[in-house]
């Protein structure tokens, strides 16, 4: 018993210190990844510029739009086009010394609706401040891993300080004692929250480190594929120079668009990518639209826009499934509207945790020292 008692007082400093030293860095990250859960939404409903009225014509090129955003804003780069859909205006990012903007298209015209600065973007500071503390990349996105570290190991020490002895302190352990002191209800709902939120947090965790450190994303992909490696996962087409018809290089990223949506026709959403003369134009096919997941990928010539090898969302190996549907799983959406929903709440639930817990600590370490009571004297 004495081993016991030691062991959960080891566990208990462990979780105190660790929770006060990174309470302010997983309180940030926690609600604005709360805050951050239904931006298209939000967007949707204040952001006019987000939808365009459908058409029965085919989408322009790509080409065209990416010519045309480098007319906008010649100084800057671009090489990609994304295809949001056929009520949704097509996007092209351009960015240059840190500043970036977004170009919104309509798809069928091409005319220029909405040019984004991001820099100035509400839902972009949020999504910088939940990865970077909009601290520099490097330095901000190494804080944030190393506060997510911690905070995986306070939810395992943290299950371990909930465990009851015995079964019959189970239901209390469970509930909050809402007819208690003010004290004791904190103390109950950091536990309780604590408990309900654990397998949510841990996967919200992780997935989050897998786009902090390399390493942890890799190890989707060796778990789930028991450690075995697919080639084709991996595979880049050679590239060799076509003898002459230099006419193609100007249409090469258009005729991987075409062939993409005559692949994939029922897709909702489109991206294509135009690397360098040296690598191959990568595009990509979505089921739906603004959800980046079950993804097929093709490759093409820089030059002439042959097909040199398609990656269908069926074939592809399970590890790199995983990997993919990161996103997803971190931010709920793979499992549609019930998956945000959650998200969001356990999210929000995250971020009270390190205010529930300081005030644990700051009632015990500070709390006011027990009156004696008064003893009148009769006469």
């Amino acid at each position: 018993m004495a081993g016991k008692n030691a062991f959960k007082t080891i566990i208990h400093q462990l979780h105190l210190w660790l929770g006060l030293t990174s309470g302010i860095v997983i309180f940030i990250v926690a609600i604005t990844g709360c805050i951050f859960t239904f931006h298209d939404e939000v967007k949707d409903v204040f952001y006019d510029y987000r939808f365009v009225p459908q058409q029965d014509s085919a989408f322009i090129a790509p080409s065209f739009l990416l010519k045309k955003a480098n007319d906008f804003q010649p100084d800057f780069e671009a090489s990609m086009v994304v295809y949001n859909g056929g009520s949704r205006p097509a996007t092209v990012s351009m960015t240059k010394d840190g500043s970036d903007f977004l170009l919104n298209f309509n798809p069928y015209t091409g005319e220029l609706i909405k040019k984004v600065n991001l820099d100035t973007e509400f839902f972009t500071i949020i999504e910088e401040l939940h990865m970077y503390l909009l601290l520099p990349q490097e330095i901000g996105k190494q804080i944030v891993g190393m506060a997510t570290v911690i905070f995986v190991i306070l939810v395992l020490s943290g299950i371990i300080l909930w465990w009851p002895k015995k079964v019959k302190y189970l239901k209390q352990r469970l509930s909050v004692k809402w007819s208690a002191r003010w004290r004791r209800i904190n103390y109950d709902w950091h536990n309780v929250t604590g408990f309900y939120t654990a397998i949510i947090a841990l996967i919200l965790a992780i997935t989050g480190l897998a786009f902090i450190y390399e390493p942890v994303h890799d190890s989707f992909y060796s778990v789930a594929n028991f450690g075995e490696r697919h080639e084709s996962d991996f595979f880049i087409p050679a590239i060799k120079d076509p003898a002459g018809n230099e006419e193609y290089q100007q249409h090469a990223m258009d005729l991987a668009f075409q062939q993409t949506i005559a692949l994939k026709p029922e897709s909702g959403m489109y991206f294509v990518w135009k690397q360098d003369g040296t690598s191959p134009i990568i595009s990509g096919a979505y089921p739906k639209s603004l959800h980046f997941d079950h993804q097929s990928n093709y490759q093409f010539h820089p030059k002439t826009g042959e097909l040199l090898y398609q990656s269908n969302y069926h074939t592809k190996s399970t590890g790199l499934k995983l990997q993919e549907m990161t996103y997803g799983l971190h931010s709920g959406q793979y499992f549609r509207l019930p998956g945000k929903i959650i998200a969001f709440l356990a999210s929000l639930f995250i971020a009270v945790l390190p205010i529930t817990g300081f005030y644990i600590w700051y009632g015990r370490k500070f709390k006011s020292p027990k009156r004696n009571p008064k003893i009148s004297k009769k006469a």
